[in-house]
């Protein structure tokens, strides 16, 4: 059993807590950015291909017990 371990995704539902009307970051996603070396939120289509290697038993059949990072790089900035 492997995981996808997700930073913060930009989407429909979160969009008013992370977006002002006029479109500018907020404060809180200011802050997130700061600390995501990708310097950006992700997005639901970027978990596609981690997914689709997850998915495939050719492909990654033998990884097992994972989480897999897909967050711009702030886990390995963390420190975890």
């Amino acid at each position: 059993m492997n995981a996808i371990a997700r930073g913060f995704f930009l989407t429909e539902q979160n969009k008013r807590l992370l977006i002002h009307e006029d479109d500018s970051w907020m404060k809180r996603t200011q802050d997130i950015l700061k600390h995501t070396p990708a310097k950006r939120l992700g997005t639901s289509e970027g978990l596609l291909g981690t997914l689709m290697w997850l998915l495939d038993d050719e492909a990654s059949g033998f990884v097992t017990a994972i989480p897999v990072p897909v967050d711009g790089g702030s886990w390995a900035y963390a420190g975890m």
